[in-house]
């Protein structure tokens, strides 16, 4: 069983009172591994934008990860983010997780006037946006014809200094064996992928890379879940709540079927004493139970 590692979520919010830089020096000062962020930048509430905003984080932290949960791909060029990745990851000493999706909303890209790709045309892009976004860090004049995305003898440089891992959100089940084709990483969101039904998608994630020449052991499986902890906390219909000693125990399943990274979406209204209670109650339990 692969070291576990555990991640907190930054909300992109403006609302008054807000501070995503305190939040993630608070994550990195309990000890999690790594903060994260959704992508949504079209919509009425007022929200930072992703990149940006993790760029902040990553400038005023000085030890903790910075993952993207996840880039939807139709939004910026993969070719682009290849670059911004790659700086990002460089000025921030290696520090990058780079999440990636197909694409959730279909309004918000109509919206912005990038078109509506099909479920399928999602897909396809997404692999396609892995493989221009890998053959830019590694190759020179690295020409790439795909059915959503061409370069043609681009340059990148400087090439990454290390391996920056790139994780990807899916679901559907060409998605989920595109991940273990070409993923570092896969991370669902529980709710999105009930909990009866995650076993069979890691299986099918694992089997892919296997059929792929890869080894299962390579790709980290994370699950994106909402906590609540609280001796009477009321259930959550896709998340987990109650004692220090349920919710490690909830977590500990996930583990025993082959999750080993968690990212917590926690409530806003007790946010600090949440954070606290998982990093000093919670995940000792968890790590205890072996």
């Amino acid at each position: 069983m692969r070291d576990l590692t555990f991640g907190v979520s930054i909300p992109t919010s403006v609302a008054a009172g807000t501070d995503p830089v305190a939040q993630a020096l608070a994550a990195e000062e309990l000890g999690f591994d790594f903060v994260s962020s959704s992508d949504h930048p079209c919509g009425s509430q007022p929200t930072y934008e992703t990149w940006t905003m993790l760029s902040w984080i990553a400038a005023r932290t000085s030890r903790i990860q910075v993952a993207t949960r996840v880039l939807g791909v139709p939004y910026r060029p993969p070719a682009m983010v290849a670059k911004m990745a790659e700086t990002l990851d460089r000025l921030s000493s290696g520090r990058l997780i780079l999440g990636l999706g197909g694409g959730y909303s279909d309004e918000e890209f109509q919206a912005f006037g990038l078109g509506v790709p099909s479920p399928g045309e999602k897909v396809t892009g997404l692999k396609e946006a892995v493989t221009v976004i890998r053959g830019l860090w590694s190759e020179s004049n690295f020409s790439f014809h795909g059915q959503r995305y061409q370069t043609e003898g681009a340059e990148l440089e400087p090439k990454p200094a290390h391996h920056i891992p790139i994780w990807l959100g899916t679901f559907g089940s060409r998605a989920l064996q595109v991940t273990g084709q070409v993923a570092d990483g896969w991370i669902p969101s529980l709710g999105y992928a009930p909990t009866g039904a995650l076993p069979a998608m890691r299986d099918r994630v694992l089997t892919a890379a296997a059929a792929a020449g890869r080894s299962p052991e390579e790709i980290t499986c994370a699950l994106n879940v909402e906590v609540r902890v609280g001796a009477r906390s009321d259930p959550l219909p896709n998340g987990i709540s109650g004692s220090v000693e349920h919710v490690a125990s909830q977590l500990h399943d996930f583990v025993v079927a082959g999750f080993s990274a968690f990212n917590f979406i926690v409530a806003e209204l007790d946010r600090s004493e949440q954070l606290q209670q998982i990093a000093t109650g919670v995940i000792p339990a968890l790590r205890a139970l072996g």
